[in-house]
């Protein structure tokens, strides 16, 4: 599963794209998540609160849309998607 990873959140892991491996036959977004912070455990008090929801901050995309409005939320099935991506919050001018 390859996330793409933006600023902030590309520095922790130490790269802007991440491939993890999932390991469920069926996977949902909250395994590709799991799997994700596994192997980069500091990204996880930036993506997620301390309930384990996602940071009021952080957009989470499934191929360019909210999963949390277009689709099933954590329960998201990830077999059809090709790219998952995190984004911080940006500014700048």
């Amino acid at each position: 599963m390859r996330w793409q990873l933006f600023a902030t959140l590309a520095e922790t892991a130490g790269d802007n794209e991440v491939e993890v491996r999932v390991e469920e036959s069926e996977p949902t977004l909250r395994d590709a998540l799991d799997s994700l912070l596994a192997e980069h455990p500091d990204l996880e008090s930036q993506v997620l609160a301390e309930d384990g929801s996602l940071q009021e901050h952080i957009q989470l995309l499934c191929d360019g849309e909210d999963p949390f409005h277009a689709a099933d939320g954590w329960e998201t099935e990830l077999s059809d998607v090709d790219e998952l991506a995190l984004f911080p919050p940006v500014t700048g001018g």
